[in-house]
């Protein structure tokens, strides 16, 4: 039986360099950092006192007060990404589509934020005033759920969490859902709010986050020589997936093609990645087979790119171990070096930047790149953004637990 082929027909972004897709984009060609000082609370007692925070969100003025008082912060990013996503699509749904049409983003962590503040709430003022939305607001597959209650998507209804991987896992997964014809449309992504002293105490004393509280915009450093960790982001990814035969029938708009999607893990260790790269690798190589491409086919790749020490290198080996000699001729990027660690929303932003790469034929820059790193030596794009129109893109995606998870996709040129 014939495959589904599947295409990005909708785009939706919160993130520490915008609130939505245009301005994200414009941002990361530019090579600004969204990195800086803390503002969401007293960060000078913890050793760890920049992030990348998104600005200038007002869940009030987009959902207004009832609402956004119902919803942790990850959940309503989730919901306005996917609001932008969907209306770039310019899906309507009518109730046939309603049933074939799903939802699936993922998020690491979940509601921390309002679980942490509901903490306090049963610690000072007790039991019978913790907000009665408790549960709803922390429970991982809130996002989903509201996202579709929100426009009455009655199709496959899923969350993942799969660490750092989850944005990446979440798009293949629903992808394989239209592939095997469960559903037409697919609303899809990652989204992450746990920017907390106590994430932030944890990260810090596992030595995985940068300390570099000076100079937050050179924070974010992938393979970089002086890299010392990631800095923690937060934000939303948001996409609609469309079968290509439910796209062309409606005359709509498509980005790009979904052609690849490798799945693995390192089964090695809980928190480092294998240092021989070989779950890394396998999951690129998954993904190559999944879409019917060599390695040569592929021009350019998202790399997790943490900026952490072990992980550039290890994901360095991994790409060499793929693409051989082709791995010179590869440009190779890091999102992070700008808007940090997103943790469950990366994989999903990234494939977003993969996809407007695709689009507008523009790769953008792993800033910071100042130290080369003998043991990171590929073409990282360093510092300013290139022209090079690539044909086929690979985002990367690697989380605590050995998780690996590798998209492929590529530029649309018609049936």
């Amino acid at each position: 039986m014939m495959r589904e082929r599947v295409v990005v027909t909708g785009l939706g972004a919160v993130t520490p360099l915008g609130n939505d897709v245009p301005t994200m984009w414009e941002a990361l060609l530019a090579g600004r950092s969204g990195v800086a000082p803390i503002t969401q609370f007293d960060a000078s007692h913890i050793d760890v006192r920049i992030a990348a925070e998104v600005k200038h969100f007002d869940p009030v003025a987009l959902f207004g007060r009832r609402e956004a008082r119902r919803h942790d912060r990850f959940t309503l990013f989730a919901m306005e990404a996917a609001r932008q996503a969907i209306a770039d699509s310019g899906l309507r749904f009518d109730d046939e589509l309603k049933r074939d049409s799903g939802v699936l983003i993922g998020t690491a962590i979940g509601g921390i934020l309002s679980l942490l503040e509901n903490y306090e709430v049963l610690k000072t003022a007790g039991a019978h005033r913790v907000s009665p939305f408790l549960i709803p607001m922390m429970m991982p597959n809130a996002a989903s759920g509201n996202v579709a209650i929100t426009y009455g998507l009655r199709g496959p209804n899923i969350s993942v969490a799969s660490a750092c991987a989850t944005g990446a896992h979440a798009i293949g997964e629903a992808a394989e859902i239209i592939r095997r014809g469960d559903a037409r449309v697919m609303v899809c992504g990652g989204s992450e709010a746990v920017i907390a002293p106590l994430a932030l105490a944890g990260f810090g004393n596992m030595g995985a986050i940068s300390t570099r509280n000076d100079e937050p915009e050179k924070a974010s450093r992938p393979f970089d020589a002086q890299r010392d960790g990631f800095v923690m982001g937060e934000g939303a990814g948001v996409m609609v997936l469309e079968s290509l035969s439910h796209a062309l029938k409606r005359g709509a708009r498509i980005y790009a093609e979904l052609v690849g999607f490798g799945a693995t893990a390192d089964a090695f260790h809980i928190t480092a990645p294998d240092e021989h790269g070989l779950g890394a690798a396998q999951a690129m190589e998954m993904a190559l087979e999944d879409a019917g491409l060599v390695p040569e086919d592929v021009d350019y790749i998202n790399a997790h790119g943490t900026s952490t020490p072990l992980n550039d290198r290890v994901e360095t080996k991994a790409i060499r171990l793929v693409f051989k000699s082709h791995a010179d001729r590869l440009a190779v990027s890091s999102t992070k070096s700008m808007m940090g660690h997103l943790m469950g929303a990366a994989g999903a932003v990234e494939a977003l930047v993969c996809v407007k790469t695709l689009e507008t034929g523009w790769v953008h820059p792993t800033i910071n790149y100042e130290y080369p790193d003998p043991e990171c030596d590929l073409d990282y794009v360093p510092n300013q953004a290139r022209q090079m129109h690539p044909r086929v893109a690979l985002s990367n995606s690697f989380g605590f637990g050995g998780h690996n998870a590798c998209l492929a996709f590529s530029r649309w040129e018609g049936q």
